[in-house]
Parts: C-alpha cells; structure tokens; sequence
C-alpha cells in the first residue's frame, strides 16, 4: 500500500519518494517493522493469553524442568504472523504473485495451526487437530503452490548455461524468459536439473510430466518442512532461532537470483522480479527474532502449532519458489534430522517389538533434543548448539553451490 502511495508522490517530484522504489530500503525497513512489532505487541499478547489461560498442556516426560512449563501461554504464533503480514501489506507490492503466494502461505498454515491449538487448549483435547485434516490442509496449500507456479504467466526463469572462454568458465543467461521446470541442484557442474529430462521416454509429454512430478515435489517438501518445524518446536526458541537462520539464508539467495550479475556468479538462474521476496523474507525474519525476545529461555510464551506450522510452510514454499527446493536437505538439515529421528524410533519400536516381544529404542526418546535432554545436557546449551549447526549448514548450503 506505501509503496504505491510514495510511488505516486515519487511521481510528483516529492523529494525522498523515490526511496521506496529501492528493495533494499524497503527491506530494512520491513525487518525493522517487524521485530518493533513483534516486541511491541508481544508484550500485549502475552497478557492476553495469560487473561484467558490459554496455557501451555505438558504432558509428563520425565525431561528437567519441563513440569515448570506448565501454564506457559501458547498460541503465540499470532504474534509471528501479525508481524509478518503487517510490513508485506505496507511495504511490498501486492500485485506480485511471489508475495501473494507467501502471504497466502502464511494465512493458510497458520490457520491450520490455529485449529489444531484451539483444539488442545479449549477443547482439553492434547491430540489437537487429527492428523489427517493438518496433512490435507498441507497437501492443500502445496497444491496450491505448485499448480500457481505451473499456470502463472508471471512466474518466469532465464535459465544459466556456463561456456569456456579461453579455459575459464563464464556463466551467460537466455535472451528471454521463459517456464521451466529446472531447479537448481548442488554439488553438480551445471547446478541445474530439470524434472523433465527424468520423463524423456514420454516424448513429448516430457514437459507435462515434468511439471507433474514438480507439483508433487511441492507438495512433499511443504508437508515434510513443516511437520519438521512443528517437531523442532520442543525447547525454548529452538524453532524461533532455527527458522531466523533459515530464513537469512534464503533472503540471501533470493536476493542474488534477482540480480542477473550475483546470480551468474553463483551460477544459479535468473528469477525476475524475485526482489519483492527479500522484503516478505525480512519482515519473516524480524518477526523470528522480535518473538525470540519472549521465547528464548526461560520462555514467556510458546509459538504453538500457529506459529510453527507457519514458520516450517513459508520455508519450504520459499525455497520452492526460487528454485532451491533440492538445497532443503542440506539448510533444514535441523528439521530434518528431528524428522528422522521420530520416524526412526517409532520404526525401530515396532520392529523389535515385533521380533523379540518388547519394543526397544535407539535414542532416549524422539525427537533428537529430547534424547540430548535425557543425556542431562541443560535446555539451553542444547538450544544454542543446535542453532550454531544450523548457522554450519546455512554457509554449507551456500559453499555448495560453487563446489562442482
């Protein structure tokens, strides 16, 4: 909305308008918006939940100081979203389709996340939303994304070719743009696949076929990083923090695939008009850290599902649409590993129960930083070494792509 307001007072010669016309400005801004928003209306929104006693249920898991949680105020992840939505609205241009599809993304799982807090708080139902409706609700939103990114006429890539010049690579870009379905990929020389070229015995269904396992693709990796965002949120600010990182990275690589010149230099495609994403990703990541200032332990308030539901969707929508869906394992190699770690267990359980009549565990107990908590390592030393493998797998997922 600002920006279309200052575009019109840019045109009257208002001196200073012009400023809104710059991504980085309105960036800064965004992420200053944000955390202001999230520190100030946290504080109020803390008193709320706190006014309804709308706490924290903790079930006894034998974990030190987990019985001092109870009654902590949950749901706060309206504050995460509030303090994403408000900058965007204001400061982004709204009639770009990545910023609508983020936004979407935002309202959708954090509705998602609502219900199923709703549900456990004032329900007095610790199962919260049954897991089917959550895998619908994703399996929705991904489909959403995908089909939005597969008929959109806005949503275009110059694809990246490296030729040698006098034994020296030079990246160089296709003269127009166009739909594809590549992505890009590490640790490979040309850093690009193309979902097609998986489909070259279908002939000329190739492409379709392509944009097929695309869409499902999507819809996979927005179940999977959510559900391993929602799994993460176990310890104060594990989450909050973990995202924040995640979300860094992926401001940096959206804002070099909006440049022509960052982008070769990575060798990474061309996305026009990806820059708005730098101001939704700034805002996401003020937000992070503004809750950050009430979660981090001891914990004022817990995110809830509302809020890391949200967080785990919007990253992997994200990174989906920028073309670095393929990089997930390695920069949310956190959410990941809590993933597998549950998967693991409840396998493992059941296998040996099966065979040997009683079920025996790998870890201590599932996700990973429970099975750190057993170990007596104390809550926030687990948190803060955690967050410092992510800050690793962050720069990892950079170096990547120039190791081919």
């Amino acid at each position: 909305m600002l920006y279309q307001f200052f575009h019109y007072l840019s045109e009257l010669n208002v001196s200073g308008a012009g400023m809104f016309r710059y991504v980085s400005f309105r960036s800064a801004l965004a992420f200053i918006l944000s955390l202001l928003i999230a520190t100030i209306i946290g504080k109020k929104i803390i008193h709320k939940l706190q006014k309804h006693q709308i706490g924290e249920i903790i079930r006894d898991l034998d974990l030190e100081g987990q019985m001092s949680k109870r009654g902590t105020p949950t749901m706060g992840g309206i504050i995460i979203i509030i303090s994403i939505l408000i900058p965007c609205l204001l400061l982004g241009k709204l009639d770009n389709v990545y910023m609508i599809l983020l936004m979407v993304s935002t309202v959708w799982l954090g509705c998602i996340g609502f219900l199923d807090d709703y549900i456990k708080v004032f329900k007095k139902d610790k199962e919260g939303l049954h897991g089917r409706f959550k895998i619908v609700g994703q399996v929705g939103l991904g489909l959403i994304v995908g089909l939005t990114l597969y008929l959109s006429d806005d949503v275009m890539m110059r694809e990246n070719t490296v030729t040698v010049v006098k034994t020296e690579e030079v990246v160089q870009y296709a003269a127009s743009c166009e739909k594809s379905t590549k992505t890009t990929i590490p640790v490979v020389k040309d850093n690009n696949l193309d979902y097609a070229d998986l489909f070259t015995f279908m002939g000329d269904k190739a492409q379709t076929c392509g944009w097929i396992l695309f869409v499902l693709v999507t819809i996979f990796i927005v179940t999977a990083v959510s559900n391993g965002a929602n799994l993460t949120d176990g310890l104060d600010g594990l989450a909050t923090g973990t995202s924040a990182i995640i979300g860094t990275t992926l401001g940096v690589l959206a804002y070099l695939s909006s440049h022509v010149e960052y982008a070769s230099y990575l060798n990474i495609m061309y996305i026009p008009y990806s820059e708005e994403m730098v101001i939704f990703i700034c805002a996401f990541v003020g937000a992070t850290i503004g809750f950050l200032w009430y979660n981090s332990y001891p914990a004022q308030v817990f995110m809830g599902d509302t809020g890391s539901l949200t967080l785990g969707g919007v990253i992997a929508v994200f990174a989906v649409i920028i073309h670095k869906e393929l990089l997930i394992p390695i920069l949310c190699g956190i959410f990941l590993v809590e993933n597998l770690s549950v998967m693991i267990q409840v396998y493992y359980f059941k296998y040996t129960k099966k065979k040997y009549g009683e079920g025996r565990r790998i870890f201590r107990m599932a996700p990973l930083h429970h099975h750190f908590q057993k170990l007596g390592l104390p809550e926030a030393k687990i948190v803060s070494r955690f967050w410092i493998v992510g800050i690793l797998l962050a720069m990892l997922t950079i170096v990547t792509l120039k190791m081919r």
